[in-house]
């Protein structure tokens, strides 16, 4: 007989993860093996009971399901990562995407999704809400255009790049001047040379372009 797939539930929210605990009894190739009600408990047990896979509420006290696990990680605990969540968030989900987890569950997902995603991060995939598709896409399109924007804005030089950042910015030309400590003459200048490598024409053409492209430079060093 196969082993059973182990499963840690943490949770504040002792009603939630009793649910969890019999939807998880229903299926004969898994068995809940812990429980946590905060994530300092979560990360206590989690260190010691050979889970297989964790489910993680993102909002817990003590210590959020980041916190849980990134304390895991640090200890070399091997482990899947699935987390929960009662706020349909972008911002929650790509944080968790980033730091590699594969699975990402809105707390009133269907039952038949919970056990899917922990059969699915068991074999390497990655499963996410349906209801946080659009989410996703949206994810995955920036992810697409990043290479295609960077390599536009290479055209630019240093000081324009600068230039065109503070534009995005809403700066008028006496305060792009003074902040990049140059004369008012030479920021127009910038500001026609780049309209002239992207052949931008018209009053508001060169503002368009900066705020369409900042994303390529937020991480770039001395962002203003």
């Amino acid at each position: 007989m196969t082993d059973k797939i182990k499963i840690f539930i943490a949770d504040d929210h002792p009603i939630f993860r009793g649910g969890l605990r019999q939807l998880i009894a229903l299926e004969l190739n898994l068995e809940v093996i812990g429980e946590a009600k905060d994530g300092a408990e979560a990360i206590e047990r989690l260190l010691h009971c050979q889970a297989d896979v964790a489910l993680l509420d993102i909002d817990m006290p003590k210590a959020s399901g980041f916190d849980v696990l990134t304390a895991v990680r640090e200890k070399g605990v091997a482990l899947h990562f699935i987390f929960l969540t009662m706020h349909k968030d972008e911002q929650f989900l790509n944080a968790a995407l980033d730091l590699g987890v594969k699975g990402f569950l809105v707390k009133d997902s269907a039952a038949e999704e919970v056990i899917d995603c922990i059969n699915a991060v068991v074999n390497g995939e990655e499963f996410i809400s349906p209801q946080l598709t659009s989410f996703l896409l949206k994810r995955v399109r920036q992810a697409q255009a990043k290479p295609a924007q960077a390599s536009l804005l290479d055209q630019l030089t240093p000081t324009e790049r600068k230039v065109l950042r503070l534009i995005a910015d809403y700066k008028t030309n006496k305060e792009i001047a003074a902040e990049l400590n140059m004369g008012v003459r030479t920021v127009e200048q910038h500001r026609l040379n780049i309209c002239e490598k992207f052949d931008l024409k018209g009053r508001h053409a060169l503002m368009k372009f900066a705020s369409e492209n900042i994303e390529g430079m937020r991480d770039e060093p001395n962002h203003f």
